[in-house]
């Protein structure tokens, strides 16, 4: 029997818990038999969602935690006080070795205060950053970090560029995949104090495929496979590039819709549109995992539908058949610890 894969799912985070949450939980479990799922939170809303839906019921368990973590609590004292919450239940059953990993749409602040003192960093990783994969032109990118550390230092970031290139070899199947940091312009010698001080460090590091730097407007069209940043610059990446992507969608729609000629064409490019639309939807990708932990953390957008549930739950496996904790520790932790 294939070994499963134990998923620990904050059931009652996030803007549509938990309904969009255990449809998301139900559709990995029938989409692949490798995968059991602990739906972590207030048991009774939890069977309620649950009825709705056939399933193989040995793979979904419910686990009950009494509270909530809202997101406009703060996640430190939130952490600590609220021991019996959704969030931390299900973290804690990551660190007991009870699951192989979390997913979560909960508060993000939460999730990075829970995953560093439940979970634990990996010894020698400095500042466990937040992943996710964005949608180009040539397939998917990894903007890291893109939240997690705001005040980053230059030796944050040289170990966030090895991170990010552990997981997109081994997770997506990149060879070699091309590292660059976030600039305001190609030239080596531009950028602010932090760029400065650690585009050289990048370019004497010979265990990842350092190319330089990258302007904002060329991520989309795949130029590098890693993009190294601080969080403040990611998550402003992460969010125009969400916000951008989603008008136009909506306005490539509408204009297809104003007049009888535009409905016409739009049936014959409909199934080409759609495939290419499908591209650059980011809840295709999941969810972004946060890097240099003991365990797996992912974390899920707040108004997460299903889809992007399912495909946090299902990144999960990759994660883990290929070892990255591992692959980290060995890479980054013995070396530097």
């Amino acid at each position: 029997m294939q070994e499963l894969v134990r998923v620990a799912v904050d059931a009652m985070g996030g803007d549509y818990a938990p309904l969009e949450i255990v449809k998301g939980a139900v559709d990995a479990v029938n989409s692949r038999d490798d995968i059991k799922v602990f739906l972590v939170g207030q048991e009774e809303a939890v069977r309620s969602e649950l009825q709705k839906y056939q399933y193989d019921a040995s793979r979904i368990e419910v686990v009950n935690a009494t509270e909530v973590i809202e997101m406009a609590e703060p996640p430190v004292q939130a952490i600590r006080t609220k021991k019996d919450s959704s969030i931390v239940v299900a973290m804690k059953m990551v660190k007991n070795g009870e699951a192989d990993a979390f997913v979560g749409a909960g508060s993000t602040g939460a999730v990075l205060v829970g995953g560093q003192l439940i979970v634990g960093r990996i010894k020698g990783v400095e500042r466990p950053p937040l992943a996710p994969l964005l949608p180009t032109e040539k397939g998917a990118s990894l903007l890291i970090d893109c939240g997690a550390n705001v005040d980053a230092r230059p030796s944050h970031l040289v170990q966030f560029a090895k991170m990010g290139s552990i997981y997109m070899e081994h997770v997506v199947g990149i060879p070699n995949p091309r590292v660059a940091i976030v600039n305001i312009g190609a030239e080596e010698e531009k950028g602010n104090a932090l760029v400065k001080e650690t585009f050289p460090l990048l370019k004497a590091c010979d265990d990842i495929n350092f190319i330089g730097s990258i302007e904002a407007r060329d991520i989309p069209s795949g130029y590098a496979d890693v993009i190294v940043c601080e969080a403040f610059a990611g998550n402003i990446i992460l969010k125009l590039y969400e916000g951008v992507g989603a008008t136009l969608i909506s306005m490539v729609k509408k204009g297809m819709m104003s007049s009888l000629r535009s409905k016409i064409g739009a049936l014959l490019v409909k199934p080409a549109l759609k495939k290419t639309l499908k591209q650059f939807d980011t809840s295709e990708h999941g969810g972004a995992p946060l890097l240099g932990l003991k365990g797996l953390v992912v974390k899920t957008h707040g108004n997460s539908k299903a889809l992007e549930i399912r495909n946090s739950i299902i990144q999960c496996v990759t994660f883990k058949h290929q070892q990255i904790n591992e692959k980290i520790k060995a890479g980054i932790g013995e070396k530097e610890s």
